[in-house]
């Protein structure tokens, strides 16, 4: 691939923001308030969503670097813990990672647009926004640059606007949402703000989505950290000052287990005109987060496609370098786990299995002894952080959520299961 062919370190951001502000921050807010009602709490579970995103992103900078190569946690794994490791995790990738994403925005789409133009339409526009990702990425790199580069502009003005708009004009609720009491120190110890770290690590999903597509970055040993820290860095404010408006302006017993949070909030501010507009935009903010994951899904399938022989018809490419069949197969599982599963459902198995493979990945780093990129600060004090947090928050989810979490341990038992076949007929390793 030439360097003219290659994208910048802001278009790189642009596809971090573009992945990380889609659903979970639209959504994890009425779940999170079943448990937790303490505003501090809430705080709390973005500002450490947002630590360990951050502590995420400066590792990942550190092994995408170092390795060169496109294909993230896949080339990662395989080549510092073991390649059942790493195939596990593109197993996941394929299966859930980043179909399960595209299609829980297709999922939260259908529920934002549902009151203004209609659940069957609704659901149509969601399997259109799908179709049309998937089309403009299986051209060429600047394609899929300029198309996220415009859907990311429209979901930071958008955002923005919520939190001025949110933020300028008073709560019109008789009794504040508000709870800055004490009951936090109660509450953050209970398994409910454990368990609602997962819907906050997954509204994180996505700072680590430049690492996947190194070898399409230019300079990647300078633009790759400053892109992962920068986006990553700004979308943990926005995360924070979202939450806050949406509780200004809604009750604790509106939001309670509901998805649709943002326009519960606009509409008791502007009425029927205020959950119309903040219904429509959503909708199509959440098409950059579709059009995110559709370009770097494909990358990691690829990746693995290369080098074990019953995924290989997915590793080609068209003349322009791009995985068009593995682009077109992850939008394929999107379509099967929209029809199969329940929003919250999907969510939570979808979270506890990206979060065992995120820190496995974490753990990768710590046998790095000398990187050739850019250096993690405070190693290995950070890493050690964040394996304690996520340890304590996937013990918490086993105990509190069983269900999602044998389902999310089933499908890696799939993946091993096939990894035993496939690796008899393993390929040689890529260069």
């Amino acid at each position: 691939m030439n360097i003219s062919d290659k994208i910048g370190w802001k278009t790189a951001a642009g596809l971090v923001v573009a992945n990380m502000v889609g659903t979970g921050v639209f959504t994890s807010l009425g779940f999170q308030v079943m448990d937790n009602q303490n505003t501090w709490s809430i705080v709390l579970l973005w500002v450490i969503g947002g630590a360990m995103a951050l502590i995420g992103a400066m590792v990942y900078a550190e092994l995408g670097t170092h390795f060169k190569k496109s294909g993230g946690d896949y080339i990662f794994l395989s080549r510092t813990i073991n390649p059942a490791v790493g195939y596990l995790y593109a197993w996941i990738s394929l299966t859930l990672g980043f179909p399960a994403p595209v299609a829980i925005a297709s999922m939260a789409m259908v529920q934002y647009w549902k009151p203004v133009i209609g659940e069957t339409l609704s659901i149509v526009l969601g399997i259109v926004a799908v179709i049309m990702m998937s089309l403009f990425h299986s051209y060429s790199v600047q394609n899929s640059g300029r198309v996220q580069n415009v859907l990311t502009v429209i979901k930071l003005v958008f955002v923005f606007s919520l939190i001025g708009v949110g933020a300028y004009f008073a709560s019109t609720l008789e009794s504040s949402s508000f709870d800055y009491s004490s009951t936090w120190t109660i509450e953050i110890w209970e398994p409910g703000f454990a368990v609602s770290l997962i819907y906050v690590f997954y509204a994180y999903t996505g700072w680590n989505s430049a690492a996947y597509i190194v070898e399409e970055i230019e300079q990647p040993r300078k633009n790759l950290p400053k892109a992962l820290i920068f986006a990553t860095s700004l979308v943990m404010v926005l995360y924070i000052f979202l939450q806050l408006i949406f509780l200004k302006h809604a009750s604790i017993e509106q939001l309670s287990g509901k998805v649709e949070v943002a326009t519960l909030a606009f509409g008791n501010l502007f009425g029927s005109q205020g959950v119309f507009w903040v219904s429509l935009f959503i909708g199509i903010q959440l098409v950059a987060t579709i059009s995110g994951y559709t370009w770097v899904g494909p990358r990691i399938t690829q990746a693995m496609a290369k080098e074990f022989r019953l995924w290989k018809p997915l590793s080609k490419t068209n003349q322009q370098g791009i995985p068009v069949r593995a682009i077109w197969f992850n939008s394929f599982i999107s379509f099967l786990l929209m029809f199969t599963g329940s929003f919250e459902m999907v969510m939570l198995y979808v979270g506890f299995v990206l979060q065992m493979m995120g820190t496995l990945t974490i753990v990768s780093s710590l046998s790095l002894k000398k990187a050739e990129g850019f250096k993690s600060p405070f190693k290995p004090l950070l890493q050690l952080i964040y394996l304690l947090f996520s340890l304590w928050v996937m013990i918490f989810m086993l105990y509190d959520r069983p269900k999602e979490s044998a389902i999310g341990i089933g499908i890696i038992l799939i993946g091993y299961i096939i990894y035993l076949i496939d690796s008899k007929n393993k390929l040689e390793p890529q260069p």
